[in-house]
């Protein structure tokens, strides 16, 4: 290949990982000048590429979509990379279902090399994808543009359907989406909340791109594990109650973290909070983490409120019995 083509390739190789490059930041990784850069996307639209670009200090290049799907440029890796991800997308509940991903997938396979085929189903053969199951379907297409904006530090706006069909537009900074259970996460910055929110990606009926980058916050892989697994457990509960504790709304959201959500001030120094679970068992996991030497009351509902009371009883007896005798020594006298 000459030098001109080489280096076209290579432009084209960096449009495709990333939304926008300004003109300089492209001269620098080519090892060229911005004048031969703006030859060089003129070469890419002549082949079909649409490249737009933007003039000013904000300005740059970036790989639109066009009327037809022009040739990808993929390493070995990011091949295999993709085709498994396609065949762990064929068991997810995604819109189109699994007849979308397959066909994609055996598109993908026909034009890998051998070497790169037999890599693939290696790894295909040796793990069993997560099922999610029946459940909500979420759109590739929405998927797919919020992990553009996550992996580019892109700001966004969404059209997001709550539980009760009220529907708002909220300007938020993706960080990660994550599958759990049966549905799609996404966990993001909400610009209006100034906090973080986690949205359910079926409900969200739209992705509008701002094009304005923005600095990751700083947040830990458990905070994030924590966020999403809360997000998972607030939906309906078959038993549903409130908790009001003798600890201030401040103090309460300091030793619950994450886990404070819903909580509100009850004024005198005291805070409500909902708790909630398939049965009582559930609901009282959710008490004992009030801290020790906090009083607090709950309207709990019957009958669980009665089976509640039952079991704390036996509880209390069996801690006031006589401690059984230690296994070691009932296995010293049998003997």
């Amino acid at each position: 290949m000459t030098d001109t083509t080489s280096r076209a390739l290579a432009l084209l190789n960096l449009l495709q990982t990333h939304r926008h490059w300004s003109g300089a930041e492209l001269a620098r990784r080519l090892d060229v000048t911005e004048r031969t850069v703006r030859r060089d996307v003129d070469r890419l639209r002549e082949l079909g590429y649409r490249v737009e670009s933007a003039p000013g200090a904000a300005g740059g290049y970036r790989l639109e979509a066009g009327s037809a799907v022009p040739p990808l440029l993929l390493t070995d890796d990011e091949a295999v990379t993709m085709a498994i991800g396609l065949r762990v997308a064929a068991t997810q509940q995604l819109v189109g279902g699994a007849e979308v991903t397959l066909t994609a997938l055996a598109k993908l396979e026909q034009v890998l090399p051998s070497a790169l085929r037999r890599r693939v189903n290696a790894l295909a053969g040796a793990v069993q994808p997560a099922r999610i199951g029946e459940g909500p379907a979420a759109s590739p297409v929405v998927l797919g543009e919020l992990a553009l904006a996550a992996r580019d530090g892109e700001r966004v706006r969404l059209r997001y359907i709550d539980g009760q069909g009220n529907q708002s537009t909220r300007r938020v900074e993706p960080h990660v989406l994550s599958p759990a259970g049966r549905k799609w996460y996404l966990l993001c910055w909400d610009l209006d909340r100034d906090d973080w929110r986690t949205f359910r990606v079926d409900r969200i009926e739209d992705v509008e791109h701002t094009r304005v980058l923005f600095t990751r916050r700083d947040i830990t892989e458990e905070e994030v594990a924590e966020r999403i697994l809360l997000a998972t457990s607030w939906s309906p509960q078959k038993i549903e109650a409130d908790v009001v504790m003798d600890l201030p709304f401040e103090q309460m959201q300091e030793h619950f973290g994450v886990w404070a959500q819903g909580a509100t001030a009850e004024g005198d120094g005291r805070t409500r909070w909902p708790i909630g679970g398939g049965d009582w068992r559930e609901a009282l996991y959710g008490m004992l983490y009030i801290p020790a030497g906090v009083d607090f009351a709950t309207d709990f509902p019957e009958p669980g409120r009665s089976e509640l009371r039952e079991s704390l009883a036996r509880v209390l007896k069996a801690l006031d019995a006589e401690p059984p005798v230690p296994r070691h020594e009932a296995s010293s006298a049998d003997s």
